[in-house]
């Protein structure tokens, strides 16, 4: 189980989610405690430049959608950094709303 576990299991039961993640690999577009509302998402509508809830290579992360390639989306964070490429099964919520 990893930091993101709980509110997953609410995205897939349809409920939106709000927490406060640590970590600087999202600043400045998030801040290190800022809280994030995640939704549950449709895939179909993912672009890229959204910031989805979402695990890749077993770890969960709040990143950037980079790129789309069918049904195929590559994650990184706001460094420069790639996480890997997930299918649709990997992405629980797209963030809409950050507040301090």
């Amino acid at each position: 189980m990893g930091w993101a576990s709980g509110h997953i299991a609410r995205l897939k039961c349809g409920e939106t989610v709000s927490f406060r993640p640590r970590g600087n690999s999202m600043a400045p577009r998030i801040e290190s405690g800022q809280r994030c509302t995640v939704e549950p998402v449709d895939v179909a509508t993912l672009r890229a430049g959204d910031i989805v809830l979402c695990k890749v290579h077993g770890t969960e992360y709040l990143h950037f959608v980079k790129a789309v390639q069918g049904a195929r989306y590559q994650i990184g964070n706001n460094r420069g950094g790639i996480n890997g490429w997930i299918g649709p099964s990997g992405i629980y919520g797209r963030l809409v709303r950050v507040d301090p």
